[in-house]
């Protein structure tokens, strides 16, 4: 019978609650939870294309040893004793798991307490590592804890939001919709938004300031010199609650009004206009994400934006507050459990004697990993220069995520003994395992997750485990009985570990320490299915509160003073002819990470269908690149393919690349193969965003764009990019030369049978040639070639997948391209909730909707997530201006 259950969103760190519906045949649905204090009923388009990814094409469903299946008990038999052997012959620093922000507290626990409790080393770090680690150390160092101040309606509760390195309306989308409703209810609300690019997130700024890359730190040292010198400064709160105001202030001396100016790319005037904003308004919120913490100088950057907010003692307060944007589901909660390599469980320190005897106690563990472990990129060092000899891979894919791809690649493949954990069987990553266990995914899931305001939610579990699945706490917890450890790792469910969990949180913490769920530490099997979402801290005995941290000071240094932290700004990047663009990646929309999940969506997939660069026209102008064409991007460490979009909202000489794209999707599109394996030197965190590359156009003989009832094989192209579509697929190709048969080359590409004949059609002017194939009234595939990228209209072209061919003008519709004058082209998609093209956008403001709301009512679009609002108020305001002319 149908049912719903209230679990959480598994994307960023917003940690939307949703609600789960199984219908009576087994069909899922999902929309936002109203009731959860993290998105009230809102999900951004991934959210809420969450049911279309839960099919089992592609799934992982029983384990493998080298290609075969194997049963659970040989595989983890296997994985035991390689471990143990190398422990053994090696010591335990030459073993390694490397895990993710994807995986739920329990598991991350589990992981945790076998590498560093019971096998003895802390070589245990997490692709969080990648996106929030510089966060973590700047909250350390200032703080004396990795402790996230503030809550999500300080956002709207603030006079000025600062988004700094946030692409909030793409990234963060719920978030952003709350901010954009706080500001139309106060117009009187401020928005700066710091970004190299004019992302869609400047849709609501009063103020856009275009930094150069890496110039955060001059930015906001500035701005404490300022508000010292204009008497903004908070002197009670400096004395009774800090410590090192005088250095800090001295650094940020260094560099007059000039010199700044040439450090942040930013005019004098823009300087001091976004300093008196930040000056005359009390409640200011500064958020702050990647464009921070991806950076060699990330830590300091944190610790410039946390110094501007202690010396005005703007934290800890509604509306007030340094805010770390989490990039993963649970990458808080990962940091709760000691997931970085330089932290313990219970945010102790790894360094610390006292603590590290506490939870060796509190484990009743034969031992404790001495000092730091190996972070992320220097994890990978290790395994390929063989110190690392077996390494565990859990729900991450470190061989398109990790910077100087190819050379991590390298050395995976080079491993001696490699275990990945995951859901899908062929990814970039478990092409090169030795053993391949096959994990939950979302739905099938039951644990919890941390989001960004330090708000723990259940999700929970809606669908059956598919085939073999397990968790991934009874794959590491069985791996730990088999090592010696059964009595430390017998617990029976997640409820056993996260009881455990929570209790270490309270164990001898006299309020030294700011994590503590020990009013969860007795938890049972009922309480915790019943678990609402809380905040914390919640330690046992106190009253259940949500709070904010730091406004009566109260930090966790030994002296309870939280430190001003020194930085300077880094010396810009030296000129490279061969070099000469700086790349900065990111993320989409529509899609996460290496696309495991939302690569399944064909609505996802529909508005940005294959990776792209973003290019200044007068950079494409000089490098004779026009837009659509294909663009090769070069640096010291590797290459990329992708395609060209020429836009002003990019930055002169900067390009920007997405990060999802991966060899199961594209041809050469890993883009961190080309960036840097350069860190912070505090944080260890890769500088992702500032990366020196050279780009030209990919010349090709011939362009094409293809759709497909099947899956596309074996494509032998020069260049191909493939989408999940309605009905099918499509693909974008580019090849090398114009001469084969193409019908062979279809028949082989998209598994077309030998009867099977097509309708084609030619112009030998043009160089256009089309070929449909047709099994009774159904496309099973159609090609479009062209000596430039093929005009097709891609979206119709895909819908006729779906469309009954029966008959002959129907079908020569598929070869001209086109839709006859019945069959309108909704043309590329803008909003992805609602699948609407931008020319049916176009003709609704023909037809008088001339605002973004006028749209929305007509055609629904920009009404659910809102990340497209931006986009359908340029293309307002082009039409507009276009009808003036």
């Amino acid at each position: 019978m149908a049912c719903e259950v209230k679990t959480t969103c598994p994307y960023c760190g917003v940690g939307c609650g949703v609600i789960a519906r199984v219908g009576d045949d087994g069909a899922v649905s999902v929309k936002g939870d109203p009731e959860h204090p993290a998105n009230f009923g809102r999900l951004c388009s991934k959210g809420s294309a969450l049911a279309e990814t839960l099919d089992l094409d592609g799934r992982l469903l029983y384990p493998e040893i080298g290609g075969r299946r194997a049963d659970w008990g040989e595989a983890l038999d296997l994985v035991a004793e390689r471990f143990s052997q190398s422990i053994a012959e090696h010591g335990p620093d030459s073993v390694a798991f490397y895990v993710s922000g994807q995986l739920l507290t329990e598991d991350y626990y589990i992981a945790n307490k076998l590498m560093k409790g019971f096998i003895g080393s802390a070589n245990i770090d997490t692709n969080s590592r990648l996106c929030m680690s510089s966060s973590v150390a700047g909250h350390r160092r200032a703080f004396g804890s990795d402790t996230v101040p503030g809550m999500y309606e300080d956002l709207e509760l603030a006079d000025l939001v600062v988004l700094t390195g946030s692409n909030l309306a793409w990234c963060h989308p719920v978030l952003y919709q709350r901010l954009a409703a706080a500001k139309a209810t106060r117009p009187e609300m401020k928005v700066v938004v710091i970004d190299p690019r004019r992302t869609m997130t400047a849709d609501i700024a009063d103020m856009h300031l275009a930094i150069a890359p890496d110039g955060d730190t001059a930015l906001f040292n500035g701005l404490l010199a300022h508000l010292v010198t204009s008497g903004a400064v908070d002197q009670n709160y400096i004395s009774a609650h800090t410590a090192g105001f005088p250095e800090a202030f001295a650094a940020a001396s260094a560099l007059d009004l000039p010199a700044l100016a040439n450090a942040t790319g930013l005019t004098q005037a823009e300087l001091l206009d976004f300093y008196r904003l930040f000056e005359t308004n009390e409640k200011v919120v500064t958020c702050y994400s990647q464009g921070v913490n991806q950076s060699a100088a990330g830590t300091d950057k944190v610790n410039a934006i946390i110094n501007c907010h202690l010396a005005t003692g703007r934290i800890g307060r509604p509306g007030m507050g340094p805010f770390s944007l989490t990039g993963q589901p649970n990458a808080m909660g990962g940091r709760e459990v000691g997931g970085l390599a330089n932290m313990l469980a219970a945010h102790m320190d790894i360094d610390k004697p006292l603590d590290r005897d506490l939870v060796q106690r509190f484990w009743a563990a034969p031992t404790i990993a001495p000092t730091q472990g190996l972070k992320a990129v220097d994890m990978f060092r290790a395994v390929a220069d063989g110190r690392i000899k077996a390494l565990w891979i859990m729900a991450t894919n470190p061989v398109v995520s990790l910077p100087d791809a190819d050379a991590v690649e390298a050395a995976i493949r080079a491993c001696p003994f490699v275990v990945v954990s995951d859901i899908l069987k062929e990814t970039d990553t478990a092409r090169h395992a030795h053993v391949l266990l096959p994990s939950l995914g979302w739905g099938e899931k039951d644990g919890i997750v941390t989001n960004s305001e330090r708000r723990i939610s259940r999700q929970r579990a809606f669908l059956e485990a598919p085939g073999e699945a397990r968790a991934d706490w009874w794959q590491l917890a069985e791996v730990g009985r088999r090592m010696g450890f059964a009595e430390a790792f017998g617990h029976a469910s997640p409820a056993d570990i996260f009881a455990e969990h929570a209790a270490l949180s309270g164990f001898e913490n006299d309020g030294r320490r700011d994590f503590d769920i020990s009013a969860l530490a007795e938890i049972d099997r009922t309480r915790y299915d019943a678990l609402e979402p809380f905040q914390w801290p919640q330690p046992k005995g106190a009253v259940p509160q949500e709070r904010r941290f730091f406004a009566g000071g109260g930090f966790y240094h030994p002296d309870g003073r939280a430190r001003f932290v020194p930085v300077h700004a880094p010396k810009a990047r030296p000129g490279n002819d061969a070099f000469p663009f700086i790349l900065n990646t990111g993320r989409v929309r529509d899609h996460w990470h290496t696309m495991t999940r939302t690569g399944k969506s064909a609505r996802l997939s529909g508005h940005l269908a294959e990776p792209f660069v973003e290019i200044h026209p007068r950079d494409a102008q000089k490098i004779a690149v026009s837009d659509a064409d294909l663009v090769m991007i070069q640096s010291p460490y590797g290459a990329a393919i992708v395609r060209a979009l020429i836009t002003e909202r990019q930055a002169e000489g900067s390009l920007f690349v997405p990060m999802h794209w991966n060899d199961q999707f594209a041809s050469k599109a890993r883009i961190d193969a080309l960036v840097t394996p350069v860190t912070d030197p505090v944080s260890g965190q890769p500088a992702s965003k500032n990366v020196a590359v050279r780009a030209s156009r990919f010349a090709a003989k011939t362009y094409g764009f293809a759709v497909s009832a099947s899956k596309p094989q074996n494509l032998d192209t020069a260049y191909w990019a493939v989408a999940k579509a309605e009905g099918g697929w499509r693909m974008e190709l580019a090849f090398a030369d114009g001469d084969k048969d193409w019908i062979d080359w279809c028949r082989g590409a998209f598994s077309i049978a030998a009867d099977i004949e097509p309708i084609g059609y030619t112009d030998r002017t043009s160089g256009e040639f089309r070929l449909a194939f047709f099994e009774g009234d159904r496309l099973l595939a159609a090609l479009f070639l062209s000596p430039r990228p093929a005009a097709v209209a891609r979206n119709w072209a895909v819908s006729q997948l779906g469309a009954s061919h029966d008959n002959l003008g129907r079908r020569f519709a598929v070869t001209a391209g086109r839709p006859g004058a019945n069959q309108p082209d909704p043309g590329a998609t803008v909003c992805s909730c609602f699948s609407v093209g931008v020319n049916q956008i176009t003709a609704a403001i023909r037809e008088g909707c001339h605002s973004v709301e006028a749209v929305g009512e007509k055609l629904s679009a920009g009404t659910n997530c809102g990340s497209c609002r931006a986009e359908i108020r340029g293309i307002i305001h082009a039409c507009l201006a276009a009808a003036a002319e």
